[in-house]
């Protein structure tokens, strides 16, 4: 999954060459992924019926998909090592909630 978003950005920065002379910066690519954080709001608040919305399961799965992207791709621009940060931060939430819990 990981590859497969790199190359396909790689791939987005070719085209932004062609068109615009230019590849998006790191700073536009995570301004385009509030733009898709915002999309997602706007969707789960029609999964739970607060808007109207055709096709909203479709939408849902396509724009988690988007913004799961987006995360890949800035990881890999600031040299985060992903599943080494989410091993760690899960264990360090695991750690307070089973101290909140008493266990």
């Amino acid at each position: 999954m990981f590859q497969r978003a790199i190359t396909l950005r790689k791939k987005y920065a070719e085209l932004e060459i062609k068109k615009r002379g230019k590849a998006w910066t790191n700073a536009q690519m995570m301004e385009g992924f509030v733009v898709d954080v915002g999309e997602l709001m706007e969707i789960v608040m029609a999964k739970e019926g607060a808007r109207d919305m055709e096709n909203v399961d479709e939408k849902l799965a396509h724009e988690l998909s988007d913004c799961l992207w987006s995360v890949l791709v800035l990881a890999d621009k600031y040299s985060v090592n992903l599943e080494q940060a989410f091993q760690k931060t899960m264990d360090s939430l695991e750690k307070r909630i089973d101290e909140a819990i008493g266990e």
